[in-house]
């Protein structure tokens, strides 16, 4: 069977396991990278380094490496857009066969596509928090300030490689001299409201991603490779239920004994294709 057929097949399973569960969803990066948006872990990318909270808080050097990156990778997150696997999610929502997304991704695309119930784990790149005050600034206004007190930036922005999470390749000569901004209310330290590797996922989202699963008949995992506990733990909570899994990922993961069935096909095609053939049963 070549990719088309297994996409049609693959949307086929999952339209009929929608149409007779009302399913809460878990997305991941594997759903984003069909709208261009790089990840740390499909086959063939390259291998990262992610940033994490105690390199960021702990070391100077870190910090302006993390916030010269942001400076031109946060600004081409608003180049990406939703692709027909986020709006198909919405159609499906607006249905009522799914109840909710549960997501890792910081890029706000489910937002975007019209998905109204939707958790980000992993928090979001609209803003940045002083941790000082708690003072809040939006992402435009932030990127702004780091250009203005960083012109050298400018002459390399069609240059710079993209990398997850809204970072970017910048020269060490760069990151050596960058002025990092500080909060505008109180002078103290900037932070994404993203969660960094080494950080939990703040109470109040883990208990709506918890509630999102007990409120549903079953479970649809959506291009996640589940390495992170937090979708796992949301995983074996609804197995414990005796709630349904569905995986659509390319690729394994570690939870594949416990689904009714998988799809390693393209993650937005199949998605899309489910929710076509329901529309047009309705």
């Amino acid at each position: 069977m070549d990719e088309a057929g297994y996409i049609r097949a693959g949307a086929e399973e999952l339209a009929d396991f929608l149409a007779s569960h009302v399913s809460a969803v878990i997305t991941g990066a594997g759903l984003s990278t069909d709208s261009g948006i790089p990840d740390y872990r499909s086959p063939g990318a390259p291998k990262r380094t992610p940033m994490t909270w105690q390199d960021f808080t702990g070391s100077q050097e870190r910090r302006r490496r993390y916030w010269s990156g942001a400076a031109l990778g946060w600004s081409k997150f608003e180049e990406y857009s939703p692709n027909v696997g986020h709006l198909a999610l919405a159609e499906l929502e607006a249905s009522g066969r799914v109840n909710g997304i549960a997501t890792q991704n910081v890029d706000g695309l489910h937002l975007r596509a019209g998905s109204r119930r939707v958790i980000e784990l992993h928090g979001h790149l609209r803003s940045v928090r002083c941790l000082d005050c708690g003072a809040q600034e939006p992402r435009d206004e932030i990127v702004a300030r780091l250009r203005t007190l960083n012109p050298a930036i400018a002459p390399i922005a069609h240059q710079a490689e993209q990398n997850p999470d809204g970072d970017a390749e910048i020269p060490q000569a760069i990151v050596d001299e960058f002025q990092i901004p500080t909060c505008l209310v109180c002078r103290g330290m900037l932070a994404p409201n993203v969660i960094m590797f080494g950080q939990f996922v703040r109470a109040e989202d883990s208990r709506a991603a918890e509630h999102l699963v007990n409120e549903a008949e079953a479970l649809v995992v959506i291009g996640s490779s589940l390495a992170v506990n937090t979708a796992v733990r949301l995983v074996h909570r609804a197995h414990r239920q005796g709630k349904p899994l569905a995986i659509v990922n390319r690729g394994a993961t570690p939870v594949d004994h416990l689904a009714s069935f998988r799809v390693d096909a393209g993650i937005s095609e199949v998605v899309a294709g489910a929710q076509e053939m329901l529309a047009a049963t309705r």
